[in-house]
């Protein structure tokens, strides 16, 4: 399958320029999906350049790229620096992370992604982990979706969604999308394609513990970079985006004040190198509506 068919890479020039890539460099990429980032980067590599590939997703392996200078780890990105020590490729010259949903896995109907299709309630990025969006929808407490929802999809009547779910779902099967969107559709609030978008996202975060492997990420991206390396990455929405901010800025996922009377200033780790996050061009726009959402930012290790 064609890269462009399996996912159009966003912000594709814009994160080659901030990379600076060197022609002997180390790269990682640990967002492979389509491949379309890491070709663009292995066209400025020489032959003495390394590129380092992560990806949990087994269509994503089947796409991966055939080059002495390429390696796949198939394996979830929150294992960077084991992958990195072992394939001897730490103090990296750059890392990028696009933390979208590839757009194979939005229009695969049986991966379960998307509202557009039927398909089994699965949303796990790695196949080969038990815990499935079902399993969540039949397993948690009341107040367990109740956060859920509230934390990761910002749902407008989060506590009506979790209590109508706790309800139904002993005597309504919940193994389906069509089944869950049929069983929701009287408490639906506002357009629904945004509610349950937005219902969709929270429950594929908690299915792949997106927050907690961004914040191993980046907290183990400090030692996977050399001095002077840079660290790319692209969100999709404001909770990812909040964790690359505050990170980048701080060193911490917590927003802090910069009190003149605290004794403790922890050590920056990274210099910010995009004041304002970067967004798509009119142009990407139009021919991706996918990119509307994507913002890039940029820091250097200290």
């Amino acid at each position: 399958m064609e890269a462009s068919q399996y996912h159009q890479p966003v912000l594709l020039r814009e994160v080659v320029e901030h990379l600076h890539i060197r022609p002997d460099g180390t790269y990682v990429d640990a967002t492979f999906g389509g491949g379309g980032h890491s070709r663009a980067i292995l066209e400025q590599l020489g032959p003495q350049g390394r590129l380092i590939v992560f990806d949990q997703d087994e269509d994503a392996y089947r796409n991966r790229i055939v080059d002495d200078r390429v390696t796949f780890v198939r394996e979830n990105f929150r294992h960077l620096q084991r992958f990195l020590k072992l394939h001897r490729a730490l103090e990296a010259d750059g890392l990028l992370a696009d933390l979208g949903v590839s757009s194979h896995q939005f229009d695969t109907g049986e991966r379960g992604f998307s509202t557009r299709f039927d398909g089994n309630l699965d949303m796990r990025m790695d196949t080969r982990n038990d815990l499935t969006a079902a399993d969540i929808l039949h397993t948690y407490s009341e107040q367990h979706l109740l956060r859920l929802f509230q934390d990761y999809g910002e749902v407008t009547n989060s506590r009506t969604l979790a209590r109508t779910i706790v309800q139904l779902r002993k005597a309504h099967p919940l193994r389906t999308i069509g089944e869950f969107k049929s069983l929701i559709q009287p408490i639906v609030k506002g357009n629904p394609a945004k509610y349950l978008a937005q219902v969709f996202q929270a429950l594929r975060i908690e299915v792949n513990d997106e927050l907690g492997a961004l914040k191993e990420l980046l907290t183990q991206s400090q030692q996977a970079l050399k001095t002077g390396g840079k660290l790319a990455v692209i969100t999709f929405h404001s909770l990812e985006d909040r964790l690359v901010k505050n990170y980048m800025k701080t060193g911490s996922f917590e927003t802090t004040d910069d009190n003149p009377y605290s004794f403790e200033n922890p050590p920056k780790l990274f210099k910010p190198l995009t004041k304002k996050p970067v967004t798509a061009t009119a142009a990407e726009l139009k021919a991706n509506p996918r990119s509307r959402s994507a913002k890039l930012r940029v820091a250097e290790k200290i």
